[in-house]
């Protein structure tokens, strides 16, 4: 098995951070990593996070971190936690609201009949299957989805888009891609014709766009990408 295809979890000593101050931090999330603890039991990246604070900053008791926002398991990108009780509360309001500006790139293995457009579906989950079924109409207990897409670069058997979410609803850019007949690569659960070796799908959350909490300031926050061959492809 190659180094690409091995899969590797986010530890304090190998932590992706992008972005740090008193009030947040913002981490570039490796597939296989579950941002907040689950049945699963696995080391979640929350307590990564607050391993890494606390050796960093040789703090003695807890560390304070909240979770405002997820990312799913396979998927990889920007998360952001709030370090500071002040901090949360107006994360979590911020995310609520759609306040928070969020691109995504996937990488597909059909290239949609047009270049760019708006998709617009209602979204219902299946909490047995953890899987979100899109319909052109409204069903019930079904939640508007929309997202804007755009082809960014064609490669050779694959397409590279760039996706702003305008709406944040369960496996939303999984689904609604896969009922535009184009599923992320490697996210077998949503039509992709195989599972990538290390468990990822070609999904990540690239930049994000928001007003500090605190400071009040515009932040913009960009993930590298992962050190995978088809995503350096992507670079541009």
């Amino acid at each position: 098995m190659s180094t690409n295809q091995q899969k590797i979890h986010s530890t304090p000593a190998n932590l992706q951070v992008i972005y740090e101050d008193n009030h947040l931090i913002a981490i570039n999330k490796r597939a296989g990593d579950i941002v907040q603890g689950d049945k699963t039991g696995d080391t979640p990246l929350s307590e990564v996070v607050k391993q890494y604070l606390k050796i960093k900053y040789d703090k003695p008791g807890n560390v304070y971190l909240g979770v405002a926002h997820r990312l799913d398991r396979p998927t990889t990108g920007i998360v952001v936690f709030a370090k500071s009780s002040k901090a949360l509360p107006r994360l979590n309001k911020l995310f609520a609201e759609k306040d928070a500006q969020k691109t995504y790139w996937a990488i597909v293995g059909k290239q949609p009949d047009q270049k760019s457009g708006t998709l617009i579906h209602w979204l219902k989950r299946n909490p047995k299957q953890n899987k979100s079924y899109a319909h052109k109409n409204q069903v019930p207990d079904s939640k508007k989805a929309i997202l804007d897409y755009e082809v960014l670069k064609q490669l050779d058997r694959y397409t590279l888009l760039e996706i702003d979410l305008k709406t944040g609803r369960h496996h939303q850019i999984r689904s609604q891609l896969a009922a535009l007949g184009c599923p992320i690569k490697g996210d077998l659960k949503y039509g992709a014709d195989r599972s990538n070796k290390d468990g990822s799908i070609h999904l990540h959350a690239r930049r994000l766009r928001f007003v500090h909490p605190v400071k009040k300031e515009l932040l913009e926050l960009v993930a590298p990408l992962p050190q995978e061959n088809l995503w350096k492809a992507c670079k541009q």
